[in-house]
């Protein structure tokens, strides 16, 4: 096992790469790392024209233990649906955009180079 600030720091190094990648794709960082007694948000983006965007990003080294998405689970929905919901009472000017949940999923491809999966609207 990783010691846990080596687990963090790779943490943060998958969020960064999501994020670049996001941003390729038209996306715009408003917060990284949103933290409360809910739990976190990895990511807050605005989708243009009028999406704000609420991210979560997995990385799996191995997909011997299951899928980066299947690591999303119900319990984890819940927590970040919530810390949504404070992160709008915070931020009351986003209030009136439409908001969706994403996944960003980092897991190994073929040929040794990692894949990044988009899943729009992964959870309600």
């Amino acid at each position: 096992m990783l010691p846990l600030n080596h687990t963090r720091a790779r943490g943060k190094h998958q969020e960064a790469r999501a994020c670049r990648f996001l941003k390729k794709n038209g996306l715009q960082l408003l917060e990284r790392n949103f933290s409360c007694r809910f739990g976190e948000i990895d990511l807050v983006m605005l989708h243009p024209p009028q999406h704000l965007v609420f991210v979560e990003v997995r990385y799996r080294k191995s997909s011997e233990f299951g899928t980066p998405m299947a690591t999303v689970t119900a319990h984890k929905q819940q927590k970040i649906r919530r810390a949504a919901a404070l992160y709008l009472m915070k931020h009351q000017h986003y209030q009136a955009m439409a908001s969706r949940f994403d996944v960003v999923a980092i897991h190994p491809g073929h040929g040794g180079k990692d894949e990044i999966q988009w899943i729009r609207h992964a959870f309600y």
